[in-house]
């Protein structure tokens, strides 16, 4: 079959009874064709990790090091092949897929460098009198087999996240990318063996829902990591019995623009935060809440900035924006936005469907703060702009979000600054920039429906690994 991508069950090229095409979400073509693996892939794909633990679990550092070194090199010599295969089947702008392969790489190398740093202390324990003598030693051990499951909106770089600390440390993996984006992860997976991984160290098993939800149920895993949106990673929480689960979940960010804010930075800053791919980002502006004071100059500006973001073929390194992953996606936020309007809000530019999955990038004032374009994630190329008045108060009106990833502030006020730090429900609270901002070695999760536990290579190393006591009695 031209164009066939087989799927990788523990170190072997299978293909099955189910073909999977994968479409351009630009112009609708085929991509290529993958599979979807069957329920004895899956099982062959688990009992590979498992027997692959034994043996890698035991592997020096310098080794696991090597190894996430050598994938990173050959990713980056790959990288006009792999951001290319990333624009094709998720719709990415080129120019941004670039920088995911290069956001990738980083990845790798701040694992393998964290893999060199998984230590342990020694505890005092002749604190009380029955500890004389004693001392305590601790240490961090691989968890086993992980499920890592994937979105479509960074197929390579989320799925990095999951994969290369969990190498780090010393585990296995099963990767379940997300059904419209799989190619990218195949690619990887060849360049994997390439580098010398151990067959059964990785699986990259696209699969049904239903399959998944058998995996998570599993037992065999012993630890479930997820990125997507909030319905499914809660959902999957629920399923997932005793097993410790990560979840990296949706968002709708709220910025507050103070009234000595620099507004013209804040505005370009807001643009790119607000529609780099299309919208289609956890950490993506949604909500914006300006000073009474510069709201409209800031909302001038800002319009004016929206309108100048080149649509278009994502394959064009001019291209701001590309579209949406799927016409579902377009045609959901475009019923938001007609609900927004019947409530009162008033859209300043964009909204419209232009066709092959594009919509213009929209900016609304007057929105609902109870409507779906505002309480829920809309995942989608839209900000809402409100006016305030109050710093304690807009603070406030941030934390009525159900969600907490990140939350962007621009002032020059460092006491507004630190009290957004310590009030403000969220993961990462970033100032004078956009909550979009993420360099990957950085913490990244957040609270409430945003999600449990942290990525970012260290901290993921921390949920994926066990914390050990020896105790030794000198006597």
């Amino acid at each position: 079959m031209a164009n066939s991508y087989p799927i990788f069950v523990a170190g072997r090229w299978e293909s099955s009874s189910e073909p999977l095409p994968i479409l351009n979400p630009w112009d609708g073509s085929t991509v290529g064709t993958t599979y979807l693996a069957t329920d004895q892939q899956i099982e062959f794909a688990i009992e590979c990790a498992q027997a692959a633990f034994a043996d890698y679990q035991g592997w020096p550092t310098y080794r696991r090091a090597d190894l996430l070194g050598e994938i990173r090199n050959r990713i980056c010599i790959a990288r006009d092949e792999i951001a290319r295969l990333i624009t094709l089947e998720s719709g990415k702008p080129i120019r941004d897929a670039y920088a995911e392969v290069e956001r990738c790489g980083l990845t790798f190398e701040t694992a393998l460098e964290e893999a060199k740093r998984i230590g342990g202390e020694v505890v005092s324990l002749d604190v009380a009198p029955v500890g004389t003598c004693h001392f305590g030693i601790t240490r961090r051990f691989p968890i086993g087999p992980i499920l890592a499951i994937s979105p479509f909106n960074f197929p390579l770089n989320l799925a990095a996240h999951k994969v290369a600390p969990a190498l780090a440390a010393g585990n296995t993996v099963v990767l379940k990318p997300a059904s419209k984006t799989p190619l990218t992860w195949l690619k990887v997976a060849e360049l994997c063996v390439q580098a010398g991984l151990p067959p059964g160290v990785l699986s990259v098993l696209p699969t049904t829902t239903e399959r998944t939800e058998k995996m998570v149920r599993d037992d065999r895993f012993r630890l479930i990591t997820f990125t997507g949106s909030a319905p499914v990673g809660w959902r999957i929480k629920t399923y997932a019995g005793h097993k410790p689960v990560l979840l990296e979940l949706g968002g709708n960010a709220g910025v507050i623009v103070d009234r000595d804010a620099d507004v013209g930075f804040a505005v370009d800053r807001i643009a790119i935060g607000g529609y780099a791919y299309a919208g289609q980002v956890c950490i993506s502006v949604q909500r914006v809440f300006v000073h009474q004071d510069i709201f409209d100059e800031f909302a001038r500006q800002f319009v004016a900035r929206v309108r100048s973001l080149k649509l278009g073929d994502p394959l064009d390194p001019q291209t701001d924006l590309g579209p949406m992953i799927s016409l579902e996606a377009v045609q959901r936020t475009s019923q938001w936005i007609q609900e927004a309007i019947i409530n009162g809000a008033t859209v300043l530019t964009g909204g419209r469907v232009l066709g092959h999955n594009l919509i213009e990038p929209a900016v609304l004032i007057n929105a609902s703060p109870t409507s779906r374009i505002c309480s829920e994630e809309a995942f989608a190329p839209v900000v809402l702009l409100f006016p305030f008045s109050d710093f304690e108060d807009v603070v406030a009106k941030v934390n009525e979000s159900v969600y907490g990833l990140q939350v962007g502030i621009f002032t020059r006020d460092l006491r507004h600054a630190f009290l957004a730090f310590e009030r403000l429900h969220a993961g990462g609270v970033i100032v004078n920039d956009s909550p979009t901002f993420r360099i990957d070695p950085m913490p990244y999760g957040g609270t409430k429906e945003s999600g449990l536990g942290r990525e970012g290579p260290k901290y993921a190393i921390q949920e994926m690994t066990e914390l050990r006591l020896l105790v030794i009695n000198q006597r």
